[in-house]
């Protein structure tokens, strides 16, 4: 098994209420949350797997799990999604480690993410 060059590396689980789903979320795996703004960053105490978040935006859409593919060029990334027929949906957004993230559908219209390494 060759390793990828584009990784599934962190989720994002969407919600109106943080707090509650937080709560779910630990007292059935244990994963430990660490706050942000308008999200919990999740350790999920293991090495296998990935890490990821839980968000509440404030807006729709609410309720949504989006896994991230890492890339090295998220603008390059979307021109080329968007010539194989899918649809830019937001960014690239700089965050504030310097990484970019953004959103986009498949051509079957589910919503996938992109991030950056650094």
């Amino acid at each position: 098994m060759t390793e990828s060059t584009h990784p599934v590396v962190f989720f994002d689980i969407g919600c109106k209420d943080l707090n509650k789903t937080t709560t779910f979320y630990q007292s059935l795996f244990g994963w430990t949350p660490s706050g942000i703004p308008l999200a919990n960053l999740i350790n999920t105490g293991s090495l296998e797997g990935i890490q990821g978040q839980i968000t509440a935006l404030g807006h729709e859409p609410h309720n949504y799990v989006i896994v991230y593919i890492q890339v090295d060029n998220i603008s390059l990334q979307l021109d080329r999604i968007i010539t194989a027929g899918g649809q830019k949906l937001v960014g690239p957004v700089t965050l504030p480690n310097g990484k970019q993230f953004a959103w986009f559908k498949d051509l079957e219209g589910t919503t996938m993410g992109l991030v950056t390494k650094v």
